[in-house]
């Protein structure tokens, strides 16, 4: 648990999909064709999020495979089946100069085809030409086979060699000014690392 309150760097790679995970393997897909990809790297790019130990994260999933990585938190008392908040941390490996707005479309575009009244509300854009940064949320009231409400706050940056997608979420229909706040102060402390 140590590592996680310090911040845990994310080399990410996705090995087996269960249903949850589908819509961002197709996300992985869809960026794949939006962007340039790399195929010799030098070193090994991660990206270190501190994630705040009020909640005593631990981790619920890690998949990975050649291409991508994803990981969910869950506070320390909770179970990926009945959790009231989740983080989830995802790169997709050679993925560069992608569009931060397109990312974004991409990722509502999924969410609104489970959940007919999501709402997208981008929040703030930031970073060098080299790794642009972008903020926003998605709210959906309900889900085509949920009635249970859930939003979540992405922070997306681009490295220098891959694309990094984090998210908090938490079952609302939206997300107050004061939760924004928090998140969005916690992802912009978040690191580009390299080994």
């Amino acid at each position: 648990m140590s590592q996680i309150n310090r911040g845990i760097a994310c080399n990410y790679q996705l090995n087996t999909l269960d249903p949850m995970k589908k819509c961002f393997f197709i996300l992985t897909i869809a960026v794949l064709t939006m962007v340039k990809t790399v195929n010799a790297q030098t070193g090994t790019e991660s990206l270190k999020v501190f994630w705040p130990d009020e909640y005593k994260w631990k981790i619920a999933s890690n998949q990975k495979n050649q291409t991508a990585r994803m990981i969910e938190l869950i506070p320390g008392n909770e179970t990926l089946n009945n959790w009231s908040m989740i983080g989830t941390m995802m790169s997709m490996k050679g993925i560069i100069n992608s569009d931060m707005t397109n990312v974004m479309k991409a990722l509502f575009d999924k969410t609104k085809a489970r959940s007919p009244k999501a709402r997208l509300i981008m929040v703030e854009k930031g970073g060098t030409a080299k790794n642009p940064w972008i903020m926003f949320k998605i709210e959906s009231p309900y889900f085509t086979n949920s009635k249970v409400p859930e939003s979540q706050y992405y922070y997306v940056i681009q490295g220098n060699q891959n694309l990094f997608t984090n998210f908090v979420a938490v079952k609302q229909a939206s997300l107050g000014p004061l939760f924004v706040e928090k998140w969005a102060k916690i992802f912009k402390k978040s690191q580009l690392m390299y080994n």
